[in-house]
């Protein structure tokens, strides 16, 4: 896909000043010592029973930005900025129904599941939240009936108001900052340490590293400029909301390291 302009000319050096911004949160997140603890299994799988929640919650950031830039109504009107639309499809195809295998599809949040049965990690939190959802329930309470951590709790919990409640652009700057830009050295922290093990955890991991970098970061990016525009309070809550999203990331991370057996870390 072509790279869209950015116009007017003052919008690359707001991103620019977001980026500046983020950088020691992200560095924080990017060094965090939790991933020096991921090459026994154990603590592998109390990382995965902690990140399947993140996983989930990537998905509530882009199907809000979906709903918000794009008509979701059986009744479908043509809505919003088609480049917006065009960007968070593109995502979305990626994100819910990618093509893993030749011939086989999986949103990555299955995969992720998937990956957490293969190295044996317990996956009862993580199906009894979506069933609860499922029937009804508001996610927030979801999460309080789950008796989870903490540490998810605040991540997941914040996400979800977000997606819910804040404005799209606020949204896009977590939904690329705490994620698309993240997750590739994110995730290749996590791949040093793996060795021969979590078949498909590699693949999840191989393919957001490769969707990220090569196509849904930079879409992002452009998505996240055409939302902010040239309003100067729109930035400002978009670095607010990218620096908080990376914030409560590390707060997670924390809560991995803080619940593993002393003689695991």
């Amino acid at each position: 896909m072509p790279s869209l302009k950015l116009e007017p000319a003052e919008e690359a050096g707001d991103f620019s000043r977001i980026e500046r911004a983020v950088l020691p949160y992200r560095q924080a997140v990017i060094e965090h010592p939790v991933y020096g603890t991921l090459d026994c299994v154990e603590n592998l799988r109390s990382f995965m029973e902690d990140h399947v929640f993140a996983v989930w919650d990537f998905m509530t950031l882009l199907k809000s930005l979906q709903s918000s830039v794009t008509c979701v109504d059986i009744a479908w009107q043509p809505m919003g900025n088609p480049k917006a639309r065009r960007l968070i499809n593109e995502i979305v195809l990626g994100e819910e129904t990618d093509e893993i295998r030749p011939g086989e599809f999986s949103s990555h949040l299955e995969l992720y599941i998937e990956a957490m049965e293969e190295v044996g990690a317990c996956t009862e939190p993580i199906r009894d939240f979506l069933k609860r959802i499922s029937e009804g329930m508001d996610p927030a309470e979801a999460l309080e009936k789950g008796q989870l951590p903490d540490a998810v709790q605040a991540f997941s919990g914040w996400t979800w108001r977000l997606a819910s409640q804040a404005p799209a652009y606020e949204v896009a700057a977590a939904f690329l900052f705490g994620r698309e830009d993240l997750v590739p050295d994110m995730f290749r922290e996590v791949l040093n340490r793996l060795g021969s093990r979590g078949a498909k955890l590699r693949l999840y991991m191989e393919r957001h590293i490769e969707l990220d970098e090569g196509q849904h970061g930079p879409m992002a990016k452009e998505l996240l400029c055409e939302l902010c525009g040239d309003v100067a309070g729109h930035w400002t809550d978009a670095r607010n909301a990218a620096i908080h999203s990376l914030g409560l990331r590390k707060v997670l991370w924390d809560g991995v390291v803080e619940r593993l057996e002393p003689t695991h870390i």
